[in-house]
């Protein structure tokens, strides 16, 4: 799964990576949770145009009679997105990328579970395949659009496999274009973009316990503990 990540990228870098129009001013964040606002990088519905917004982390699916239960819909199953009914329109018409400098995950040792921080061994950012969803109160019409999002998840590889059995589905940058492209809506091409993840190494170090705590976000967050000796 993906239950926290950080976004410590430049808004120049940013913009370059995911090939934006422009760069706009980016606070550092180390601790990004679930039901928090997070930013996503897609095809605009009214443009066309790529852009950066920021949307609920929780999927609302559009019948949902209200949104309580956007805190369990924070990840899909890549294998099953397609036919599960939260998921399945908004993996064929409204696919997003979410940004990441990296990715936390925890791992049991005894009775206590350690916070790893895991990123690219060449410091560019992870693209999280995404996907997102509009929804509204049925009884207020008139109500905003509250616009939410999921990371598609996938069995972890090798690499993660001693750290959770699952991780993010991480994109690579020549498949950005057909991801978020609306008018790609065949499921085999979809599948074949999950599929073809991105192959950069991977690595880890352990983060202090205050990481477990959605309220910390500041640099210790990301932070080694691990000795140098």
């Amino acid at each position: 799964m993906c239950g926290r990540f950080a976004l410590l990228l430049s808004p120049d870098l940013l913009a370059r990576q995911f090939e934006l129009p422009f760069s706009t001013e980016l606070q550092p964040r180390y601790n990004i949770a679930p039901t928090q606002a997070v930013l996503n990088v897609r095809t605009a519905p009214e443009s066309g145009e790529r852009e950066l917004v920021a949307l609920h982390w929780g999927l609302i699916p559009s019948w949902s009679k209200d949104k309580s239960g956007s805190a369990r819909m924070i990840n899909a199953r890549s294998e099953t997105a397609a036919e599960k009914p939260s998921f399945r329109t908004a993996l064929k018409k409204r696919r997003s990328i979410i940004p990441a400098s990296g990715f936390f995950e925890w791992k049991a040792e005894g009775k206590v579970k350690i916070p790893h921080y895991i990123s690219r061994a060449d410091g560019a950012a992870l693209a999280f395949a995404a996907l997102w969803e509009y929804w509204k109160p049925r009884d207020n019409p008139d109500a905003e659009s509250i616009v939410s999002c999921a990371i598609l998840t996938r069995e972890a590889n090798e690499f993660m496999q001693p750290l959770h059995d699952r991780m993010p589905v991480l994109l690579k940058r020549e498949n950005f274009a057909a991801w978020l492209d609306p008018e790609l809506q065949d499921a085999e091409r979809i599948q074949a973009l999950i599929a073809d993840c991105d192959p950069a190494p991977l690595v880890a170090h352990t983060v202090s316990r205050s990481v477990n705590n959605p309220k910390n976000d500041a640099p210790d967050c990301v932070a080694s503990t691990e000795s140098t000796h």
